[in-house]
């Protein structure tokens, strides 16, 4: 339904496909709040090893998790990993809290820095795109729009690609595993990230980076009707 395929470092369109409509990007969504993470950490004001403390919100988080139980701790590092690896909810939440207060108060960065990117069409109600939000339906973005926060996270933040190349990993010690969402980084030569997402309402969607032979491209699926169309487009 919804696509663009866009080359990293210009930031030209090379392919596109109703990409300015309006959709749900389920955990896609993540791309901003990973975003907002690494602007933290580039800038100093959390560090990797920061200790993160998992509140009842963030714990009650549904859809992909790691479980965080109430009170639990753990470093901005796997916090990060977690959320990039197997797009836990839970630590989502849990980061979200960590730099803002509240997830509300810091989807309201999420919706700030959508805006100085010039993500017209993108409204922002929650930090992970599950939409069991009583808001929900207003949860939404374009191709376009994720191609250009997914674009500003790999072109600015290159440590994050520490996190989204990684296949199976593990945390709390190796007593959790994580598996990536995204089958491509196994499967695809050169790919480098980025963020899977799925909920009834949006559809299996992806923004998916690679690089090969000096150039890096970012390409962006949404509404797709199985997992296997998304990377298949991709």
């Amino acid at each position: 339904p919804s696509a663009l395929l866009m080359e990293k470092e210009t930031g030209t369109i090379l392919l596109e496909q109703n990409a300015h409509e309006k959709l749900a990007p389920a955990s896609v969504t993540k791309v901003m709040t990973m975003l907002l993470i690494m602007e933290a950490i580039d800038s100093g004001r959390i560090g990797w090893n920061d200790t993160v403390t998992a509140s009842e919100a963030a714990a009650a988080k549904g859809g992909s998790q790691i479980y965080l139980k109430v009170g639990e701790t753990m470093t901005v590092s796997d916090m990060v990993k977690s959320i990039a690896v197997s797009s836990a909810n839970d630590c989502a939440c849990a980061m979200a809290e960590h730099l803002a207060g509240s997830e509300a108060a810091f989807v309201e960065k999420m919706n700030a820095r959508a805006a100085e990117l010039g993500m017209k069409n993108t409204h922002f109600v929650n930090c992970t795109g599950l939409d069991d939000d009583p808001e929900a339906s207003e949860h939404k973005t374009s191709a376009y729009d994720i191609a250009i926060m997914s674009r500003e996270l790999m072109k600015n933040h290159p440590d994050i690609k520490k996190f989204t190349t990684i296949w199976m990993d593990t945390v709390r010690d190796g007593a959790f595993g994580l598996s990536n969402t995204n089958k491509m980084v196994r499967f695809y030569s050169g790919c480098t990230g980025l963020k899977t997402g799925f909920t009834q309402k949006a559809g299996y969607c992806l923004s998916a980076t690679a690089q090969r032979d000096g150039m890096e491209l970012v390409a962006v699926v949404m509404g797709a009707e199985s997992s296997q169309d998304r990377f298949a487009a991709c």
